[in-house]
């Protein structure tokens, strides 16, 4: 079994539960492989983590921009709880280091991997809710997670990634993009969308999401990105 000490004192949290956080970092996949675990998949506590992620967020961003109106703090909190951000915030905590996988998961090193790091990350915020409690939880997010506001704030990157793509590719390229799912996987309840966003011919970005709104607007962003239409 992994050892977490190192990655426990990295983020200065010690766990009474020593199981609580190994299981923030078991996929589903892992299981397959290893059915005498004896440890659950990390999904539930992903579920709990991203309602606590959502609520200490949005609570910092009332308080530190009072004078904002609702849209536009529900377009930073967008824009900061996004699976690209939170999946990069899980490679600098390297959190890659301690991920259980299955074997053909471990050799996926692309946007699937930054997907699961995002996952993972709110699985350990779950982790922590529940071994530490609400305060603990919030330290660690609001230190490692929104200190991005500002940059979000200064390039703009809070702005609706879909509607900029549309307005940027009809006056450089005279193209309305085309949005086309080109993967659906896992239950019902928990779908994975990767969504394809198109100009003409070109297959420009993809975006990964928990819906196919949250993933056409990730890869409205990758598009922006890609194209250095973000002004």
């Amino acid at each position: 079994m992994v050892d977490f000490t190192k990655f426990e004192k990295s983020i200065g949290v010690s766990f009474k539960n020593k199981d609580l956080l190994t299981q923030a970092y078991v996929h589903r996949s892992y299981l397959n492989e290893n059915t005498k675990l004896g440890i659950g998949h990390n999904e539930r506590l992903e579920f709990l983590g991203d309602a606590v992620i959502e609520l200490i967020v949005t609570d910092f961003l009332y308080k530190t921009y009072p004078d904002c109106a609702e849209g536009e703090l529900t377009a930073y909190r967008s824009a900061l709880v996004n699976a690209n951000i939170i999946g990069e915030v899980a490679t600098n905590l390297k959190m890659n280091e301690y991920l259980l996988l299955s074997k053909g998961e471990t050799r996926d090193i692309g946007k699937a991997r930054t997907y699961i790091l995002a996952n993972t990350f709110e699985a350990v915020v779950g982790a922590i809710y529940e071994d530490q409690g609400y305060e603990n939880a919030k330290v660690f997010v609001e230190k490692n997670l929104c200190i991005h506001i500002n940059e979000i704030v200064k390039n703009k990157l809070w702005r609706d990634a879909k509607s900029l793509i549309q307005e940027k590719s009809q006056e450089h390229m005279s193209f309305t993009p085309v949005y086309k799912v080109i993967s659906e996987t896992g239950p019902d309840h928990d779908k994975h969308f990767t969504v394809g966003i198109f100009l003409g011919n070109e297959r420009v970005a993809e975006g990964k999401g928990h819906s196919k709104q949250e993933a056409e607007q990730n890869a409205a962003r990758g598009a922006l990105e890609k194209k250095n239409w973000l002004d």
